[in-house]
């Protein structure tokens, strides 16, 4: 917001708890044109937009990551020229990254898989949902335990942490399940000859992904690190526009 020639407030901590969500979007209604939220619940998000009239902008919460989705599909197109007839497999847990991947992918015309354990699917409504946006843009969205069948025509590979935030507590349990699921090199080969790597960061490394893979002349961690900048600009910019 700076770079673009305005102003922020950050607030950092607890949002609901000291006063009601409703009161909380209708402070900032009259001090901003626009609020960007980093949350852990989708429900704050939506209650931020229902009770204000500017802009909300969901930086992250449980279900979503839609901002991450958007400097991915710019770090692809950026390769690729085009997305349509590509495909992104996303590896391990059906999250809210895999959500958003799933939605943006799927509307842009870029076939989607989602490749993890049984029983860490993504929540079936925003498969559906992605799926609707595929039949009209002509691509395909999966979600499948077969690994290796999920790697087959993949373009890109995409993973993430194991346990995600309020997880913290599964995290052995889930590191067994996941384990056969880790990026490595011989995980890579799976895929198409020159799969590009994605991640969302920060990555811990050796556990979802190897050190060799995040290295490696393939990974565009970096790229969707800095189009993260670039695409929320964007976004900003398009959305003051409309008030």
């Amino acid at each position: 917001m700076k770079t673009l020639g305005g102003d922020a407030i950050v607030s950092v901590g607890p949002i609901g708890t000291r006063e009601p969500v409703k009161d909380v979007a209708r402070n900032l209604d009259r001090w901003t044109q626009v609020i960007v939220a980093r949350t852990f619940d989708q429900r704050t998000v939506d209650d931020l937009a229902r009770y204000g009239s500017v802009p909300v902008i969901n930086a992250l919460s449980d279900r979503f990551h839609p901002c991450q989705a958007l400097a991915d599909m710019q770090t692809l197109m950026g390769r690729w020229g085009s997305l349509r007839g590509r495909q992104l497999t996303f590896v391990g847990d059906g999250n809210n990254v895999a959500h958003s991947l799933m939605l943006n992918a799927a509307r842009l015309g870029m076939n989607m898989v989602v490749a993890c354990p049984a029983g860490y699917e993504p929540e079936p409504e925003i498969v559906a949902q992605a799926r609707r946006f595929g039949d009209a843009a002509q691509a395909k969205v999966v979600v499948t335990n077969d690994l290796r069948a999920g790697l087959k025509d993949a373009d890109a590979v995409y993973t993430d942490v194991w346990a995600s935030m309020g997880q913290e507590s599964e995290f052995l349990e889930r590191a067994r399940l996941f384990a056969p699921y880790q990026v490595n090199s011989q995980l890579m080969e799976m895929a198409r000859p020159g799969a590009l790597f994605m991640h969302c960061l920060p990555a811990h490394r050796d556990e979802e992904v190897t050190d060799a893979v995040m290295e490696a002349p393939i990974s565009v961690v970096f790229d969707q690190a800095e189009n993260r900048l670039h695409a929320q600009k964007a976004l900003l910019v398009m959305l003051l526009a409309t008030i």
